[in-house]
């Protein structure tokens, strides 16, 4: 009967919808694994290669970190060659066409000369070999703090509008990349300046006292000046060394112990201190010379006006990815005032001078905002004769803060 299908071929034709439902279902659980499109696919690979040159460039516009940024911003504009350029030669060239290498700085100089985004065409790139493809390009200026310092030249076998506004856009953002690169040892410079003016600051009458100290021993008792001599040589010797931004929390309580020792010496009983430090913070990295200020800063209140014994508590307490140093003392305590503008880099007052200077609070303040953000700078609590506290907290791992060995 013409009506009537045939119970093979319905189920043929069962089975090639089921087929054709399960190729559909696969394609679809394959894209839901992986990128949604081929768009989304692009815009990752341009973010990566984004990110690995933003690496380098960062370093510094040079030979050694031009090299592997040109490879990865070339994949960004998909043109078949690019350059990197300073003020005086290609420092890399990434594609075809290498011959066209020893033109780029010269196509650089034009846009050093006038600060524009340049065009080249075939009249720019002259060439002796028929089949190459470097016969257009675009340069673009690099600036940083305004001033032209290199080129981006890249280049096509044909001009294009989209080539240039791509290149002119990637130039920018490169720029963007030299300048927080600059920042950063901007602020590098800056810290090693806060160092050399920490290690200046030792106090002149520390020094004296402890020699002092040391010398009251001599004729009375010989062994005890000679391990106080000792400890004095390694004092010195660890806040003036050169180089290092950074230390190992057991290293600078080892030093605040010799501290400690040289001014029990001069102090005798009056000078008392608690030390409570979890095993867990002792390898965590901190500033160097980042502790020890705070400590002297406690010692000199704990004792400097007070009668009678003065006690320094230090503590180190595991806060699980975060690390909290504590140093506090019953001294005479401070004006919260007078502190906040010591922390605020205040120095017009003679008290806060007195006090920012010889001490450096400010200055421990400052290099740890720097390095960790201003949420780990200095917690003061204190008021006049209820003593003074002060407490920091660093995170246990933090990007390229490493201590020196």
């Amino acid at each position: 009967m013409l009506g009537v299908l045939h119970l093979p071929t319905a189920l043929l034709v069962l089975a090639a919808c089921l087929l054709v439902w399960l190729v559909s279902w696969w394609r679809r659980r394959r894209a839901a694994r992986g990128f949604l499109s081929e768009t989304d696919r692009i815009t990752y690979e341009t973010l990566r290669s984004g990110a690995q040159a933003g690496r380098n460039l960062r370093a510094g516009l040079t030979p050694e970190h031009a090299e592997p940024a040109a490879r990865h911003l070339r994949m960004m504009l998909g043109g078949t060659a690019l350059a990197i350029c300073d003020s005086q030669q290609a420092l890399a060239w990434s594609g075809l066409g290498e011959h066209h290498r020893e033109q780029a700085s010269g196509h650089a100089h034009r846009v050093l000369q006038g600060g524009d985004v340049v065009v080249l065409t075939r009249a720019d790139l002259p060439c002796d070999v028929p089949e190459c493809p470097v016969r257009a390009g675009v340069v673009a200026p690099l600036v940083v703090d305004d001033r032209v310092i290199g080129a981006l030249a890249a280049y096509s076998p044909r001009p294009s509008a989209g080539l240039a506004r791509a290149t002119e856009q990637v130039a920018t953002w490169v720029s963007g990349q030299l300048e927080l690169g600059e920042l950063d040892r901007e602020r590098t410079r800056a810290m090693e300046a806060e160092l050399r003016s920490l290690r200046a600051q030792i106090s002149p009458h520390f020094i004296y006292n402890s020699l002092g100290a040391i010398a009251s021993f001599v004729r009375t008792d010989p062994d005890r000046a000679r391990e106080l001599l000792l400890e004095f040589a390694d004092f010195t010797r660890y806040a003036l060394r050169r180089g290092g931004a950074y230390t190992t929390l057991a290293d600078e309580l080892r030093n605040i112990e010799r501290y400690l020792v040289l001014e029990q010496a001069r102090f005798g009983e009056r000078l008392r201190v608690n030390l409570l430090i979890a095993p867990e913070v002792l390898p965590v990295a901190v500033p160097y010379l980042a502790v020890q200020p705070l400590v002297e800063n406690a010692v000199r209140h704990g004792l400097a006006d007070k009668e009678g014994v003065g006690t320094i508590t230090i503590t180190g307490t595991d806060l699980g990815d975060l690390a909290e140093i504590a140093i506090e003392d019953d001294g005479v305590g401070s004006d919260p005032e007078l502190v906040r503008r010591a922390l605020d880099g205040d120095r017009s007052g003679e008290t806060v001078a007195r006090d920012s200077d010889s001490v450096g609070l400010g200055n421990v303040d400052a290099r740890l905002r720097q390095v960790y953000g201003d949420e780990h700078g200095l917690v003061v609590e204190t008021a006049p004769g209820l003593g003074t506290k002060v407490t920091f907290r660093v995170p246990k791992y933090a990007p390229g803060v490493h201590p020196d060995r």
